[in-house]
């Protein structure tokens, strides 16, 4: 598997927020659960939103490029033995966001992805 060039992060604008005037963001409380963040390819994203966002509005994708993560970037079987990429070793630093946009998902699932990821 080639490494794509960004993994994407899924987080709520509310808890996103706070981390705009900080050097880190410590993730969704399901990546203090596990112990790692829970991030996705574009190719995953479409799956991630529709299983676990579905009716949520007030969501932001961050878009992070694989290489500024390193080692911390972790690629392990998920659902069905895709990997996935999970980031060990602490909080996503603000710095390493190559982007931000806003996202909704509709109640059946259905999200319209900003073109940088289509």
């Amino acid at each position: 598997m080639s490494t794509p060039e960004f993994v994407y992060k899924i987080a709520t604008e509310a808890a996103f927020a706070p981390a705009r005037g900080s050097a880190s963001f410590a993730g969704m409380p399901i990546d203090a659960k596990d112990g790692y963040m829970h991030f996705s390819t574009a190719d995953q994203l479409a799956e991630t939103l529709r299983l676990h966002f579905s009716g949520q509005g007030g969501l932001v994708l961050l878009a992070v490029r694989s290489k500024d993560l390193g080692a911390d970037l972790v690629w392990e079987p998920s659902r069905g033995g895709a990997l996935f990429p999970h980031l060990y070793g602490g909080p996503l630093k603000i710095a390493d966001i190559a982007w931000e946009a806003p996202l909704s998902v509709a109640a059946d699932g259905a999200c319209i992805l900003p073109e940088a990821v289509r």
